[in-house]
């Protein structure tokens, strides 16, 4: 789950750096890995790792950090998706915000 959740993170960032190419201007729709199923897939996938990371090493302090990093990253996750979908009229509607095919 941990590692699930690292390699999602790490393809999502590669694919918004590379959404524009040096010079480029204006904003694109993501596209490609979990961004085909959420708006948000760099979040998700680090809030997979930290749940991950608690099953690996069940403690309070890292069922905290898992909790506190949905709470605080769940919330952006969910003003992206209504950003894009206020920007872009082609925005694909089957998209969720963070958690595939649920919200």
């Amino acid at each position: 789950m941990f590692f699930t959740g690292m390699v999602i993170n790490i393809h999502s960032d590669h694919v918004l750096r590379n959404l524009r190419k040096p010079g480029e201007n204006g904003y694109k729709i993501p596209r490609g890995g979990m961004f085909n199923y959420v708006s948000g897939a760099n979040f998700f996938g680090e809030i997979l790792e930290w749940w991950g990371f608690f099953v690996l090493c069940p403690s309070l302090p890292s069922l905290a950090f898992a909790v506190f990093t949905t709470c605080n990253i769940g919330p952006r996750a969910l003003q992206h998706h209504r950003w894009y979908i206020q920007k872009f009229d082609d925005y694909p509607k089957n998209r969720k915000a963070v958690i595939p095919f649920m919200l």
